[in-house]
């Protein structure tokens, strides 16, 4: 297969062209060889590579959490203990963020339901932005 371009990189995985220099930048991508003419060369591991943080960058994991996983995609006989317990990480930190924007749409909803539409110096979602302990949600 002919080398490819960093645009038909970035196009075949979804990943923006700046975004591909910062991953090779911080060693989660392969410094691609050059060209004659200076140009990036990138294999198709390229852009499985890219394809694999896309998807795990899109499920919140951490650069340093992607890093370990591709690490451990080179000892494919080790146990992924690993990497069960960095998703099982996230989950927990998806979980309380769940949590954490249900309380927060509660208290909104609640800002709402009180403001009957009269005048600003009657309005509960101003009243409440204003005094943090008019808020009802456990997380203020």
């Amino acid at each position: 297969m002919p080398a490819l371009s960093i645009g038909q990189v970035a196009e075949s995985s979804g990943v923006k062209v700046p975004t591909i220099r910062y991953y090779e930048r911080i060693g989660l991508l392969a410094v691609p060889a050059r060209s004659a003419s200076n140009r990036r060369e990138y294999g198709p591991d390229a852009i499985q590579r890219l394809r694999f943080i896309r998807h795990a960058r899109e499920l919140g994991f951490d650069i340093e959490a992607i890093r370990t996983l591709i690490e451990m995609q080179h000892h494919p006989a080790q146990s992924c203990e690993q990497a069960d317990e960095i998703a099982s990480a996230q989950l927990a930190t998806v979980e309380d963020r769940i949590q954490r924007l249900t309380a927060l749409k509660g208290e909104l909803e609640r800002m709402l339901t009180c403001c009957r539409h009269e005048r600003v110096r009657n309005c509960r979602v101003i009243e409440t932005l204003a005094d943090h302990d008019k808020c009802l949600h456990e997380a203020h």
